[in-house]
């Protein structure tokens, strides 16, 4: 009979390599051994981690030639995963082992990818019953004093240390290493059948903080929620998968419609994963998510320990978690027969992966809810052109306090000075005057964006990457915010000149700026963007995350949130009666078909933190006041933008009407990235027999790290045979002798 054979798909970064490989299996791995198990399998001179991705009887290569794995790993990723890997390195043009390492368990082949056991003493029932025998004379529930003064008038062979020990045990189990005399003096009183000693696994459950906290009760729905949750319970009854885009404007309770869908689709025997933009929000969705269905929420992310993720992981895997929560690597979670994926804020950039493969979070949920016949809900107050284009609409026009939006008054900065405009400056000292708060918004960290010479106007650049360092001036040093390179300021230039210029301003300087202006007397200024989101320093050397900062301003009566992007993103603070934008016009200078949908995004959803108590005003400051997307911003009007905005995409064949695809060539002689990117695209245009499809390029990107690079641009309305045949130019490219020192990074549908 012929053995049984794996098809494994070996670990490895190479992208030339083509699996699956066969091995044989034996007879004790058989019966173990399914899609998805992990197994160490010799690989040339090497042992490499590959994942069984198929089960065959037989192979084309004799039984004889076939090697054996070396063993199994005990972990297993689930085959629905195996198989999602599979049509991600399809769609991403990756390969199946990068897709696939995506799906492992946290720290997989490392100490943290095991449980924790530790040896736990506990007391029988007979240790039990000897601490609560009362002593002559003594109350039955004063134990301790009981047991002791029977010690001391020896009327047990039990010692008075003894006695403590099992009194400390009285609570329930304890770590053995905790006790007094530890292990061996419990197994001394083990062997009296006293106490029972044995090893045991201790769960590494992260601490939930929550911002922003609500009750765990439901809230009462307004007739808007009502009519949305209406909708969302058919789809979730449905057996088919459906994608439902809550566009509901900030502040409509949106996520008190997340916790009721999430709470129907347990209530059906199904998981949920619930998706966050950042992983700063991750604590603030988990909190609401734990107090209102308790310890079956789990938490993954990167900033837990991989011991924490290793053990939220298993909960998951075997079922008792069955909701999981956080940012886009969330997508991957172990959570079976799905019924719900929530992706809160759909619109963020951020559900965009950067390294290989670039999947796209949102594209990634919408596949899985589809294979399990689940409900894929996006959320949001400014969906994507893409979204809004193609998803059914449930709408929330309405905050559920029934306040109105904040108005919003654009300020035109030309012939201004950069900085704060007069009418910001003021509107600022009334909110201090008034002990209220407010959201400031500059989409720019550190304190200066540049520094020159005056005298021979050198611009100090960083030595990996064709850009301007910038000043940290509570660092004291400039840095590159693309590889990280850091050195001191200078004192004077090459040139002998001590005539050095500061340019531009960071979230850093404004800062400083505002602590002169309206500190101090109980009118804090809270800061929060990359520098101090998860271990930057604040004044002096308090260590602040994330979410320190938005839970000190939180409980802050009064004061200022000042800060990049992050400060717009979901968060919910009742106090707050002022927003202001600053430079709102700088990120329409982006080379990007999206610069303007993530500019008038930018504007709604900082306008949404204002107002949500009350009243409250937001001031947009910028150099391009009759901007289309500050225009429609200013008045909270997204289906107009929207309609315009794919309107202008339906003419220059953008998504949603097209894909996208770009290829960057990478080495350290620019020629090299030169000629493979040309190679490159002289092939993609030969193989190319749509006339729907182009290709423009190569151009010469900015060098990054080190490297040059060149880039193409594939525009498609055949997005899987592209992405096909580009696949297959780019392996044999990669595997091309001439092109050996060369990098090639494929992302379908850029952001």
């Amino acid at each position: 009979m012929t053995a049984a054979i794996a098809q494994v798909e070996p670990l490895t970064l190479t992208r030339a390599l083509r699996g699956p490989f066969d091995y044989r299996l034996g007879q004790e791995m058989q019966a173990s051994v399914g899609v998805g198990s992990l197994l160490l399998v010799p690989f040339g001179r090497q042992e490499l981690m590959g994942v069984v991705v198929g089960l065959s009887e037989c192979s084309e290569v004799p039984d004889a030639k076939l090697l054996a794995p070396h063993r199994a790993i005990a972990l297993q990723v689930p085959a629905e995963l195996v198989e999602l890997a599979r049509w991600l390195a399809r769609e991403y043009c990756s390969t199946p082992a990068r897709a696939l390492s995506l799906m492992l368990p946290p720290g997989t082949n490392t100490q943290s990818a095991r449980p924790r056991v530790r040896l736990m003493a506990e007391l029988t029932p007979a240790g039990l019953a000897l601490l609560r025998a009362p002593a002559q004379g003594q109350d039955g529930d004063r134990r301790l004093p009981g047991v002791l003064t029977r010690a001391a008038a020896g009327e047990t062979p039990l010692s008075a240390r003894q006695l403590r020990l099992l009194a400390g045990l009285v609570d329930g189990p304890v770590v053995a290493g905790d006790m007094p005399g530890g292990p061996a003096a419990l197994r001394r009183l083990a062997t009296r059948g006293l106490v029972r000693v044995e090893g045991r696994e201790l769960g590494r459950r992260p601490v939930h903080k929550a911002v922003g906290s609500r009750s765990r009760e439901p809230l009462p729905l307004t007739a808007d929620q009502q009519a949305a949750l209406q909708a969302l319970s058919e789809a979730l009854a449905a057996p088919q998968g459906r994608q439902i885009l809550l566009h509901g404007v900030t502040g409509s309770g949106k996520t008190e419609l997340y916790l009721r869908a999430a709470a129907e689709a347990l209530a059906r025997g199904r998981g949920v994963i619930v998706l966050v933009p950042e992983i700063a929000l991750t604590p603030q969705m988990v909190g609401r998510f734990a107090e209102r269905l308790g310890d079956t929420v789990a938490v993954l992310h990167s900033r837990l320990s991989l011991g924490e993720r290793y053990d939220e992981w298993r909960r998951l895997r075997a079922g008792d978690a069955r909701v999981c929560v956080g940012p886009r690597s969330a997508v991957f979670a172990p959570v079976s027969d799905l019924g719900l994926i929530v992706v809160d804020e759909e619109h963020e950039s951020s559900y965009k992966h950067e390294g290989d493969p670039r999947y796209d979070a949102r594209a990634v949920a919408a596949e899985r809810a589809r294979s399990a016949g689940a409900l894929l809900l996006l959320g949001t107050a400014t969906p994507r052109a893409e979204t809004y284009h193609t998803a059914t609409r449930v709408r929330l026009p309405q905050r559920v306090n029934g306040g109105p939006l904040p108005e919003v008054r654009v300020l035109d900065m030309r012939g201004l000075a950069p900085g704060l405009h007069p009418q910001t400056m003021h509107a600022l000292a009334n909110v201090r005057h008034a002990h209220e708060k407010a959201i400031v918004l500059l989409n720019r960290r550190g304190w200066s964006a540049f520094l020159t010479c005056r005298e021979c106007g050198r611009v100090w650049g960083c030595p990996n990457c064709d850009v301007a360092l910038v000043l940290h001036r509570g660092a004291e040093h400039m840095s590159c915010h693309h590889c990280g390179h850091r050195q001191a300021v200078p004192e004077r230039c090459n040139c002998g000149s001590a005539s050095l210029a500061r340019h531009g301003m960071g979230t850093e300087r404004l800062e400083g700026d505002l602590k002169e202006v309206l500190g101090g007397d109980g009118f804090p200024i809270f800061r929060l963007d990359g520098d101090v989101a998860f271990s930057g320093a604040t004044d002096g050397d308090q260590r602040a995350s994330a979410i320190s900062v938005l839970q000190s301003f939180e409980r802050a009566p009064a004061g200022v949130l000042l800060g990049t992007q992050m400060v717009a993103k979901g968060h919910d603070f009742p106090g707050v009666t002022l927003g202001v934008v600053l430079d709102a016009d700088a990120t329409l200078a982006f080379p990007d078909f999206r610069a303007e949908e993530r500019t008038f995004a930018l504007i709604a959803q900082l306008a949404g933190r204002v107002g949500r108590g009350g009243n409250g005003n937001v001031l947009v400051q910028t150099l391009a006041p009759e901007a289309r997307a500050i225009r429609y911003g200013a008045r909270h009007d997204s289906d107009g933008f929207l309609a315009g905005e794919i309107e202008r995409r339906r003419l220059l064949s953008y998504p949603p009407f097209s894909h996208l695809i770009r290829v960057t060539c990478s080495a350290r002689a620019g020629a090299q990235a030169g000629a493979a990117a040309s190679n490159l695209g002289a092939r993609v245009r030969a193989d190319s027999n749509d006339a729907s499809t182009s290709v423009l390029g190569p151009a010469v990107l900015f060098r990054l790290r080190g490297l040059h690079r060149r880039a193409l641009l594939i525009k498609t309305q055949d997005r899987t045979g592209t992405v096909a045949r580009l696949r297959d130019a780019v392996a044999a490219a990669a595997s091309a002798r001439e092109h050996s020192g060369v990098n090639f990074s494929v992302d379908v549908d850029p952001h």
